[in-house]
């Protein structure tokens, strides 16, 4: 069996630009760790749906738009069920926890559900700790993004999502405890990824020089 297609009945697919990565040893190690059960929502390698809504950030609420936030870099959007659960609430705690390694690797995080803006207003203070924006998952969007469910919510589905706008990662699991782990090690692996690209670019250059 293929890394790629293990992966993918994991529940963990990574795009076809970061294989290399994926075959490395710590990559093969972070998945026997954190494996899991679930199949990913959307395929990854497709454009990620664009879309603007509502969203609040230290309890302000504000206009988010998926394509002026990957204008600044990859996005993790990650879906949750309902704000103030028990799950979802320490899955915003994790995830402010580790703000800090996600901003250094150039990554904008925003949490997804269907709660009105005044619940996800209180949520982001009070959870999400004023570390990063939740927003108002329309029954649009969850609908693009195959995460709504019949009762309304959304599924637990966090996706990863390139500055080009194409979906290099997904994690889908009902478990919020690899959710936070799984989206930083793809950023992770897209910063590496860039890095490679550069000196490849640089040794280019030196190159064509030096001819």
């Amino acid at each position: 069996m293929t890394d790629a297609r293990r992966n993918r009945e994991r529940g963990w697919w990574v795009g076809e630009g970061m294989n290399r990565f994926v075959r490395s040893a710590a990559a093969l190690a972070l998945a026997a760790v954190i494996a899991t059960t679930a199949s990913a929502e959307l395929k990854g390698g497709a454009k990620a749906p664009l879309f603007t809504t509502r969203a609040a950030l230290a309890g302000k609420a504000f206009g988010f738009s998926l394509k002026a936030a990957l204008a600044k870099g990859p996005v993790v959007l990650y879906f949750y069920p309902k704000a103030f659960t028990q799950g979802c609430t320490l899955e915003a705690n994790a995830f402010a926890e580790a703000m800090p390694q996600f901003k250094a690797a150039g990554a904008t995080v925003i949490g997804m559900s269907a709660d009105d803006i005044e619940t996800l207003q209180r949520f982001s203070r009070e959870h999400c700790r004023d570390a990063f924006p939740v927003g108002v998952a329309s029954p649009q969007i969850s609908k693009a993004y195959d995460v709504a469910m019949a009762s309304g919510l959304t599924r637990r589905t966090s996706y990863v999502i390139a500055r080009d706008g194409r979906i290099v990662a997904v994690h889908a699991n009902a478990d919020y405890r690899d959710h936070v782990a799984r989206t930083l090690a793809a950023v992770r692996m897209l910063g590496k990824s860039r890095a490679r690209r550069g000196r490849f670019t640089i040794a280019q250059a030196t190159l064509s020089a030096s001819a």
